[in-house]
């Protein structure tokens, strides 16, 4: 049985596309400039291979898996129908591992850029003395904490066009530094750094990791037979900028450039100030929505739901946890690569075409053909991610120690 029924009254075709661009669009495009210097100018091709043919086609194959029945609404009700109960915890596991690191990443992302704002600033608590990087992380933890106490996603929910606008004036901003304050567009690169691919791609597959949600905002179209049109669109937006801000931030810093453009960017300069306070938005109103669903999902399998002592615990602890990794493993780029090869490449490449190939073989007769070789090459290219894209940003993890 197949479900294809809209709801009567839901979200309108512009409004879609914008939340699909809202989730695709955030902090992975302050590493796509170091991503491209990782990679050199042809690296750019496995990029634009990364968002249309792979996470595009995947996007709406995980569409077809919630149209095979009534029940599935959610990327874990997906996997529990691919392959039962361990289907399910699988999914979410990857799931919500994911977020974890993503919400280290904010942490790392808001202590890097707070540092370049004030960088002689030192922190003492009693008798110890507390770097500034690690001082902002603390003290960023401790602003965001009381919003993850919030058990209602209303009470969450911001303005969306807050995350859109702030990509649009970061890249405007990092722009204006290039041509108007004397940095210029001189950087010539390299045509192929072989030794940077996996950390390229690791970084690539980060930044179109909103499969996560592309089951939620699918469900509530008004009208879904939209949602492949809404999927280009939103790929096609955030390729443009994404590449955009590669292209630009590479030809002015070249291979000087760190894990988050930002920090090439000049101290006491406006159009830096603009970019640096503007990538410190979107950590702080995103930060309870990343660890909301992990939390939740730690109270229902210890049933503790309705237990605001234990549910106010959790979520302290789920901050205290990812403050810890940031202090730790302070390296942007890494755990971001980390969390592009290992986890997202999983959720936006792997789970999709697996799920949806049990799925299909199970409820048609009909040969696969085509799409099976087409899904078996999307696997085999997520799982050469994976693998290399795993071992290099671990091993670029330890010997950063």
């Amino acid at each position: 049985m197949e479900n294809n029924s809209s709801p009567k009254s839901g979200t309108g075709f512009f409004k879609t596309c914008f939340n699909g661009v809202n989730a695709l669009s955030g902090v992975g495009i302050l590493s796509i400039p170091y991503a491209l210097s990782q990679g050199g100018w042809l690296s750019l091709v496995i990029f634009i291979n990364h968002s249309y043919h792979l996470f595009l086609h995947t996007g709406i194959l995980l569409q077809r898996c919630i149209d095979s029945s009534p029940l599935v609404k959610t990327y874990p009700d997906i996997g529990e129908l691919a392959f039962g109960r361990k289907g399910r915890i699988i999914v979410a596991t990857f799931l919500y591992l994911e977020l974890y690191l993503v919400a280290i990443d904010f942490l790392i992302l808001e202590g890097d850029n707070l540092e370049k704002l004030f960088p002689n600033v030192n922190f003492h608590v009693a008798r110890l003395k507390i770097g500034s990087k690690q001082g902002f992380v603390l003290i960023f933890s401790l602003l965001v904490l009381p919003t993850t106490w919030l058990r209602s996603l209303n009470k969450l929910a911001y303005v969306g066009i807050c995350g859109v606008l702030a990509s649009v004036i970061l890249i405007a901003s990092v722009f204006g530094i290039g041509a108007f304050d004397g940095v210029g567009f001189h950087e010539k690169g390299v045509l192929l750094k072989l030794s940077g691919i996996p950390t390229a791609m690791s970084l690539y597959a980060f930044c179109f990791s909103g499969h996560a949600v592309f089951p939620m905002i699918y469900t509530s179209m008004r009208n879904r037979k939209t949602f492949p049109t809404v999927l280009l669109i939103c790929f096609m937006i955030c390729t443009l900028g994404y590449g955009l801000m590669g292209v630009i931030g590479y030809l002015m810093y070249g291979e000087s450039l760190r894990s988050q453009v930002t920090l090439n960017l000049p101290s006491k300069n406006i159009g830096s100030s603009v970019a640096i306070y503007t990538t410190l938005i979107n950590p702080f109103t995103k930060f309870a929505l990343l660890i909301t669903p992990v939390a939740e999902a730690i109270e229902d399998s210890l049933h503790v739901g309705k237990n605001r002592i234990f549910s106010v615990f959790i979520r302290t602890a789920l901050v205290v946890s990812t403050t810890m990794v940031a202090l730790v493993v302070p390296f942007f780029a890494y755990v971001v690569a980390l969390t592009g090869s290992f986890l997202s490449s999983t959720v936006t490449m792997l789970l999709p075409c697996v799920c949806y190939l049990k799925i299909t073989s199970s409820r048609t007769s009909r040969k696969l053909g085509l799409e099976l070789v087409v899904c078996s090459g999307i696997i085999m290219i997520g799982l050469g991610i994976i693998v290399i894209g795993t071992y290099s940003s671990l091993q670029q993890i330890i010997h950063s120690f």
